[in-house]
């Protein structure tokens, strides 16, 4: 296709009118001449919409070119796209929504002749291209909007206020009714849970070095860890421990099933006695611990918070036994894979990692049978150096956004085989 092009630069990337009216025959093409004042159908053939953590790309085939117009608005964060001439009832499902970035679609007519389509999206994004192109031979056109993640307070500065947009246009469509769900999505379905553990507390400081404890430094780096995430505005958090606190090992996993966590990763920082380590090392349950974990769970008494769905409170041993093991075959997978993807996450980086990255042990905190579990060992307060940069604001900073990359990362591919395995 080819045609002129209008780029909306970040600096003016909202607050703005966006509408292209294109009416000259040189421009459209002979075909398109024909059509033009007919209403606009869209045609699958190009049309979709994919995202992932940074970057939002919806792009639109008509069969002739349109006047459009762009807003995005707060509270929530919502793209609206106005398309005059065009008939949605013709379209279908021809956009299917993907695993991330955005929540929720609505389409429809808003009785002056335009149609709109306004996408909840999961977070602050705003605008980086928008532009309509003509094909000249065919007269298609083709409407792209491009939006990336930004901070939440530059979204709210450049968004246009909702009572801004309505004092100039129709209100239609920009909130989901009670009872919506299109595409299938549940506007008000529940976000992912991220259960931060952070290790040791109260009378068990964990390692010290020099005066500084394990337990101040992971409970620190995991409030930064939790800012981080929130700020993106994709997952929940809930923190095993917000203060110098004991919590015991098996409190830590009720803590989480409490939550209804939907993943664990608990933080430490350990010192060695002898040798050298250094680098961040990721930690699954050891092999063949699944069976000997599942056995030691079944063998409590109070066991209702060990199995999500599952009342095992009146199950002989032996049946919670292999209920658990059952589970276990699904998480352990979903667990390494969560663990490789932190271990991709931090290289990509450029911090350190050991040079063993993903190793395995009998973590008694990894246990939960149906939660994917991890531990990581951000670094070795026996090693300057990573003791250096466990006290490193740019470091902490930096890891924070590895690992908030990298959960991100792992739900969309977790979200995807979910949906392979329900199939």
């Amino acid at each position: 296709m080819n045609s002129g092009r209008n780029v909306i630069s970040p600096k003016k990337a909202v607050l703005w009118v966006f509408c292209v009216l294109v009416a000259s025959s040189v421009a459209l093409g002979a075909q398109a001449q024909n059509r033009l004042g007919a209403q606009a159908r869209i045609l699958p053939q190009g049309t979709q919409l994919q995202a992932d953590a940074h970057t939002i790309t919806l792009d639109l085939t008509l069969s002739q070119a349109v006047p459009y117009r762009v807003r995005v608005l707060p509270l929530p964060p919502r793209l609206v796209l106005d398309l005059g001439t065009v008939d949605w009832a013709q379209a279908g499902d021809v956009v299917a929504l993907p695993a991330v970035g955005v929540r929720n679609m609505r389409k429809g007519q808003l009785g002056n002749g335009w149609a709109r389509l306004v996408l909840d999206m999961d977070g602050p994004f705003l605008p980086q291209q928008v532009d309509q192109r003509i094909d000249p031979e065919t007269g298609l056109a083709r409407i792209q909007v491009v939006l990336a993640r930004v901070a939440r307070d530059h979204f709210e500065q450049r968004a246009m206020p909702e009572q801004d947009f309505l004092a100039r246009n129709p209100a239609g469509l920009l909130h989901p009714p009670a009872s919506d769900d299109v595409a299938g999505r549940n506007p008000q379905r529940r976000r992912p849970v991220v259960m931060l553990d952070p290790g040791h507390g109260g009378v068990d400081p964990g390692a010290e070095r020099d005066g500084v404890r394990e337990s101040d430094l992971v409970l620190a780096f995991a409030r930064t860890l939790r800012e981080e995430l929130l700020r993106r505005d994709l997952v929940d958090v809930a923190m095993t421990r917000d203060a110098d606190v004991f919590v015991s090992l098996d409190g830590r996993i009720r803590a989480a099933r409490a939550a209804n966590a939907d993943m664990f990763i608990s933080l430490h920082a350990d010192a060695l006695p002898e040798g050298l380590a250094t680098g961040t090392v990721v930690y699954l349950l050891g092999e063949g611990e699944g069976d000997s974990a599942a056995a030691y769970l079944a063998e409590r008494h109070d066991r209702a918070d060990i199995l999500a769905g599952v009342d095992l409170a009146r199950t002989s041993d032996e049946i919670a036994r292999v209920l658990m093991s059952v589970a276990w075959q699904d998480t352990a997978p979903r667990s390494r894979h969560l663990a490789e993807a932190l271990v991709q996450g931090i290289a990509q980086t450029g911090l350190r990692l050991h040079r063993r990255p993903v190793q395995a042990g009998a973590f008694s905190v990894l246990r939960a049978p149906d939660m994917p579990s991890v531990l990581i060992e951000l670094g070795f307060m026996s090693s300057p150096r990573d003791m250096a940069n466990l006290r490193d604001p740019d470091w902490i900073s930096r890891m924070a956004g590895a690992i908030a990359d990298a959960i991100e990362t792992w739900l969309r591919e977790d979200q995807a085989q979910s949906l392979l395995r329900r199939q």
